[in-house]
């Protein structure tokens, strides 16, 4: 058993404020003072995803790693693949702080950031200077105040396209003013049909987008023809949500978008609509309030082919990745299944025997 430090970090980490205590955790991990995670060397776990095969489902989402200073020290720390950003053209410095606030009797976390981060330039200049040593994302945005949004994307996705192997259209984000405006059937058209006619080079990377866990049935059932229709590669369910199920009722709470369990059944329920919609046309990620193999194993049967999980590192630290590849393979082996691949989608079906 490799030894975790974050038992004992994490008291001192905490004192801090959230921003503070993650601009440290990221500093830790460019000093190499995080230890890597030991390996699970399990068939039963991998996958394929993007044309590439994987060790496990566990990938890293995207806002750990928003500049991409570590992403390629993630992967020692367990990650089958990593996803870096989001990413504007332009630097951004986000909403005004506070602008994280943590939960811990809930392990949740609301955050409004707005998207703060480095900017195109110097985020392809680390990518291309570092090198990723398995599957990489890149989620982009645009910048807040831009009068063309769709044309963010497509200077994103041109500058990123050699850089990785697959980008996320981040179309859901809560916190920033062009953050959802992807969500409108026409405007996402319009963005869909530029991004095809985009040369993005002969090692044309996979495309994803990402939805919002708070959209109604109608309008996913619109979106989803879109995104199928413009021949996506895959789907990310979900972002954060703005409804504060899962926490006390007793008590006020800052705008923004809420992540970790109180969030699980709400993007769990909508990635299974997901599921049933798509019916297994394009590989899902699930992502939303995942701290423990079972969860991840929930979302899986609801039909994602990879899982995603940030804020579960805040309350468990990375350790929290090898013990959630262990518990997915004793799920496996517990139901009878052989490899990862049988169990995708094995709740729907399940549902679907006894309707």
């Amino acid at each position: 058993m490799a030894f975790d430090p974050f038992p004992l970090a994490k008291p001192l980490l905490h004192r801090f404020d959230p921003e503070t205590a993650h601009e440290l955790t990221l500093r830790a991990l460019e000093a190499n003072l995080v230890p890597p995670q030991p390996a699970v060397d399990d068939p039963s776990l991998a996958i394929d995803l993007f044309g590439r095969r994987l060790a496990s489902p566990v990938g890293l989402a995207a806002g750990f790693d928003k500049n991409a200073r570590v992403f390629a020290r993630m992967y020692a720390q367990g990650f089958a693949f990593v996803e870096v950003g989001g990413v504007t053209p332009l630097p951004q410095a986000g909403n005004p702080r506070p602008r994280v606030f943590r939960y811990p009797a809930e392990r949740a976390v609301i955050n409004k950031m707005g998207f703060p981060n480095d900017g195109m330039a110097a985020v392809a200049a680390r990518l291309a200077a570092t090198g990723a040593p398995g599957l990489l994302g890149v989620n982009i945005a645009s910048n807040a105040q831009s009068r063309d949004p769709a044309a963010d994307f497509v200077v994103l996705a041109q500058r990123f396209a050699p850089l990785c192997d697959y980008l996320t259209l981040d179309i859901s984000c809560p916190n920033t003013e062009n953050g959802q405006v992807f969500l409108d059937p026409g405007r996402l058209r319009d963005l869909l049909a530029r991004i095809a006619a985009a040369d993005l080079g002969a090692t044309r990377p996979a495309i994803a987008a990402k939805l919002a866990p708070d959209i109604d049935d109608a309008l996913l059932e619109t979106l989803l023809a879109m995104l199928l229709d413009a021949r996506i590669d895959a789907i990310v369910v979900g972002n954060t949500t703005v409804r504060r199920d899962g926490l006390p009722a007793t008590a006020a709470y800052p705008p923004g978008g809420l992540s970790g369990p109180p969030l699980f059944a709400r993007s769990t329920a909508q990635l299974a609509r997901v599921a049933e919609a798509t019916g297994g046309a394009v590989p899902l990620i699930g992502v939303g309030g995942v701290s423990s193999g079972p969860d991840a194993y929930a979302k899986i049967r609801a039909g994602a082919t990879a899982v995603q999980l940030y804020t579960g590192l805040i309350f468990a630290g990375t350790a929290l990745v090898t013990r959630i590849r262990r518990e997915i393979a004793v799920l496996l082996m517990r139901d009878g299944y052989g490899s990862l691949s049988e169990a995708v989608g094995a709740g729907r079906r399940s549902r679907g025997r006894t309707a």
